[in-house]
């Protein structure tokens, strides 16, 4: 895998083909990250320099290196550890600075927020001169709603990552040869059994493109209710209950939205309207506390389905263990590696539950 370094100005400055170690990771609707271990110079110190870019022809990501570490060895000799994360993470550097809703159209919503915020801030000094928003034209995306959401001070990273996993979509920033940043949601292509339009991507020991796998399922962090408790104080503050479960079935978080105001910007909010911005912030933090079930495996992706080929970042496809154990995943990220062994391509897989398949 070569490795081109850019700099501020996206200008190529060196290329690098050779380490010890390399591990660069794409995500759906998260930060992608990397990191590089290698024997130090004063050339690679010098190139791989903070807030200098990676570009992969492999990969539409682009990196952002954030960590330099040396460690030195007698034994083994002087490394440098190099590691960052992925353009999407420019948004943990904007807070939606203003009390903002969105409702209606969730595409509209998440464009207000970065409009806001980073393409055309009312404070000039917060503004990113060559972010631009594209839009997606894709049904799945555009028919996608909201009730109602509030949102003041947060992370703007942090929101449009938890409503993306809430909707189960992705985003995405990437460098296009304008020089500029472009965001786009997107939703991955359903290649399993359950429909008949594309064709089939499945992985099996029948199919020998798995040859190691692990499966998970765990309820431990499960909450299936949520006390949602908004603006007010004591026994006059306002709450709402999201979810449902009786006895020992019911597992309970408590979620803090004293944030979220009945007073915006033309008006007061009314009663219906508060509620289901209440309702929205408990859907979004139940989001993090469902049943896990994750499929883990050393999958061949060059060979019979081929990753960029036949199946994406995002895509939903079958997957068969030697336990005749049969599921629905999607591809929540595509891991990269290279060392001294070679290189591979490792998808990892989080299993679709019913719900997701509702809200897609």
């Amino acid at each position: 895998m070569e490795v081109t370094v850019l700099n501020k100005n996206f200008e190529s400055v060196n290329i690098i083909d050779y380490f010890e170690s390399l591990i660069w990771t794409d995500r759906f609707n998260k930060c992608g990250d990397f990191e590089i271990y290698t024997p130090i110079t004063t050339e690679i110190w010098n190139i791989l320099l903070p807030d200098y870019y990676l570009w992969s022809k492999d990969s539409e990501y682009l990196m952002i290196i954030e960590d330099r570490q040396i460690e030195t060895d007698i034994e083994t000799g002087n490394h440098v550890t190099i590691t960052g994360r992925s353009l999407e993470s420019i948004l943990t550097r904007r807070i939606i600075w203003n009390q903002t809703v969105i409702t209606g159209n969730l595409q509209a919503g998440i464009k207000k927020l970065i409009n806001e915020n980073v393409i055309n801030p009312a404070i000039a000094d917060r503004k990113i001169a060559n972010f631009i928003f594209e839009d997606s034209t894709d049904e799945t995306i555009t028919s996608l709603t909201i009730e109602s959401a509030q949102y003041t001070g947060d992370v703007l990273y942090d929101v449009i990552a938890e409503l993306c996993a809430t909707f189960s979509i992705g985003f995405k920033i990437t460098l296009n040869d304008n020089k500029q940043f472009v965001f786009k949601l997107y939703a991955g292509i359903d290649r399993s059994y359950d429909q008949s339009i594309n064709p089939y991507v499945v992985f099996s020991p029948n199919f020998e493109n798995i040859m190691n796998s692990k499966y998970l399922e765990s309820n431990k962090t499960l909450k299936n209710v949520t006390l949602i408790a908004g603006e007010g104080e004591g026994a006059a503050r306002r709450t709402s209950i999201l979810g449902s479960g009786t006895g020992i079935e019911r597992r309970e978080l408590y979620t803090d939205a004293r944030d979220i105001s009945s007073n915006v910007d033309g008006g007061t909010l009314s009663d219906a309207e508060y509620m289901a911005q209440l309702k929205q912030r408990g859907t979004e933090n139940m989001a993090d506390y469902k049943t896990t079930k994750t499929f883990e495996g050393e999958v061949e992706a060059t060979q019979m389905f081929s990753y960029g080929k036949d199946f994406f970042l995002g895509d939903i496809v079958q997957n068969v263990n030697e336990y005749g154990m049969e599921f629905k995943s999607r591809v929540e990220e595509i891991v990269r590696s290279q060392n001294e062994e070679g290189n591979s391509i490792y998808p990892g897989f989080t299993i679709i539950e019913d719900k997701e398949e509702e809200q897609s």
